[in-house]
């Protein structure tokens, strides 16, 4: 079974629209939609903005769903000119860019576990992987593979951007992929983070979002099937 977190009701829509046999439970005020999506077995979920609801969802889809993989997919700012509007990320490693214990000798980013500090969250590789050969294969679609970084800000000016972008080598910020990964590590199950960007170093004052977010949508939710489809 496939847990699959969505950042966007849009998005949990478009997904659950293909779906059948679709049953939901209320947990944590969450709604956990049980379905059959290409065959396969998958558990669909918006967790709401921030590290604290996507952690607490991706926990719960854990510890009652007990999913192979977890899926996120959602938008992103870019961090880098190496990725813009209507792009899609897929990340290799995330990381809390707001985690700052440096007070204490800590890096910045680096979350303390009792056998040791972790500053990047490693995503499956294969399933990253596979994630970036189907994006390819989006119309009008450039994909990039790299550093997903979150935090509880929503990051808008320029300098702020590129400091993150120096500080952790990350290609896109947003404010829940990396508490997903953080609670995987903790739980020992893989996960891949993908991401549409929504604004870019420029960012993007003319652009009309809600009709970014329904493309972002269109985009992912196709991933998201091709990659259910091709899954053993």
């Amino acid at each position: 079974m496939i847990g699959i977190i969505c950042a966007m009701q849009i998005e949990a829509d478009g997904i659950l629209a293909l779906c059948e046999n679709i049953k939901t439970e209320k947990i944590n005020n969450m709604n956990y939609n049980i379905a059959e999506l290409c065959g396969k077995d998958v558990v669909v979920v918006v967790c709401g903005v921030g590290k604290v609801n996507a952690a607490v969802c991706a926990a719960t889809l854990i510890n009652r769903f007990s999913p192979d993989l977890v899926i996120n997919s959602g938008v992103a700012g870019a961090l880098s000119p190496i990725v813009s509007v209507g792009d899609i990320v897929v990340a290799t490693k995330t990381v809390e860019h707001d985690m700052n214990c440096t007070a204490l000798g800590d890096k910045q980013g680096e979350v303390t576990f009792p056998d040791g500090n972790v500053m990047f969250f490693e995503c499956d590789k294969p399933a990253s992987n596979r994630f970036a050969s189907i994006c390819k294969e989006l119309p009008e679609t450039r994909v990039a593979q790299g550093i997903i970084a979150s935090g509880d800000i929503f990051v808008s000016e320029r300098k702020s951007r590129m400091l993150i972008n120096d500080r952790f080598g990350a290609i896109a910020c947003e404010m829940e992929g990396a508490a997903i990964g953080h609670t995987c590590y903790c739980c020992g199950v893989p996960y891949c983070v993908i991401r549409a960007i929504s604004d870019d170093l420029n960012e993007n004052k003319g652009m009309d979002f809600i009709k970014f977010c329904a493309l972002a949508a269109k985009k992912t939710v196709e991933a998201v099937r091709e990659f259910i489809a091709a899954t053993d």
